[in-house]
């Protein structure tokens, strides 16, 4: 049994990890890590682990990771995991990286909204760990950038669309929400409970750092340069990610091609369930889950696809879909330690 160590474990997507991590049937949960919290009990952070778990938080130290773990999960600050992993590949350990520090193949993009990347060359090592796209890749990979939430919610629906040349590639149009965990566990006053509850608003428009992140997947994918207007708003709840894109749809295509390719797709993806008989995402549905739900419309009169999809940012958006990635690394399972029964209400 493979064993796997959390790096940066007491911040919200590094806490999912810990909860998923100590569930899954494949695994072994063996360190966790926290410059904070060093000395304290796990779940002296988080109690909703009480009964479950006995490890004490750590300070970082390579030598213990590279004695005790077979596959690291890296859930911290960008730039501090460049400066983490040569060593831990050097170690022959595989390596998921929830920052932005190894989703982009262009340095060029990454240091124009992050900062100087150190270790350039293991761009192109990493794999971008879209799940469902990249499977096969992530499967044969030692590194892996994990995708950022707002992206993992906006590409997964359009990808397959864009593939086979269903939409156009030109002005596309993303209108993304986000629970305020989105905003990590340090204190900012944007996500004081004053701020946030009772109000719902834009931010960081057209400016956000997961754009480049999407343009440069959906370059890829359309085989030129192509860029999304891409606008993120702050929902006043914990947690949840609903995503509303639009796209103009080619000549002769309809409902039924749309559902067609959604469906060769994802149709054996345990992941991805799309909506039917009307139905319409409702990040409610993916609460604590990895699942991404995505259903769509057709604006006939404007030629207009619109494209929704729900996804828990702190899961399928960050350490679910992290496990995932592991899952495939290792050979196992997608759905090993990833199947909780979604809450109805």
């Amino acid at each position: 049994m493979s064993r796997v160590a959390v790096v940066g474990a007491t911040g919200y997507a590094g806490a999912e990890l810990v909860r998923i991590l100590t569930g899954h049937p494949g695994v072994t949960l063996t360190k966790v890590t926290s410059r904070q919290f060093a000395g304290q009990p796990f779940t002296a952070i988080y109690p909703a682990l009480t009964g479950l778990t006995d490890l004490v938080c750590e300070t970082y130290d390579a030598a213990r990771i590279k004695n005790m773990a077979d596959v690291v999960f890296l859930s911290l600050p960008h730039q501090l995991p460049m400066s983490l992993v040569p060593e831990l590949l050097e170690a022959g350990l595989r390596v998921i990286d929830l920052s932005a520090d190894f989703r982009f193949s262009d340095v060029r993009r990454y240091e124009a909204v992050y900062q100087s990347h150190t270790v350039p060359g293991l761009l192109d090592q990493a794999v971008y760990g879209l799940s469902e796209i990249y499977a096969d890749r992530i499967r044969e990979a030692h590194l892996i950038g994990n995708p950022g939430c707002y992206p993992t919610c906006v590409l997964l629906p359009l990808i397959p669309l864009i593939r086979s040349g269903l939409v156009s590639p030109v002005n596309l149009v993303a209108d993304a929400k986000s629970g305020v965990s989105g905003a990590g566990r340090s204190l900012s006053l944007a996500a004081h409970f004053c701020e946030a509850s009772e109000s719902f608003k834009p931010y960081k428009v057209a400016e956000h750092r997961h754009n480049p992140e999407m343009d440069e997947v959906l370059s890829r994918e359309a085989g030129h340069a192509v860029h999304i207007t891409f606008v993120p708003h702050l929902l006043p709840m914990s947690r949840g990610m609903l995503a509303t894109s639009y796209a103009r749809i080619m000549p002769s295509v309809d409902s039924g091609r749309i559902m067609e390719c959604l469906n060769d797709s994802y149709g054996t993806s345990p992941f991805v369930r799309l909506c039917r008989d009307n139905r319409i995402p409702d990040t409610r549905n993916v609460r604590g889950t990895n699942f991404i739900d995505i259903g769509f419309r057709l604006d006939d009169t404007g030629g207009t696809l619109v494209l929704m999809s729900a996804i828990d940012n702190l899961v399928k958006g960050a350490a679910g879909q992290a496990v995932q990635n592991m899952n495939l690394m290792l050979g196992l399972d997608d759905r090993a330690g990833l199947m909780p029964v979604p809450y109805p209400l």
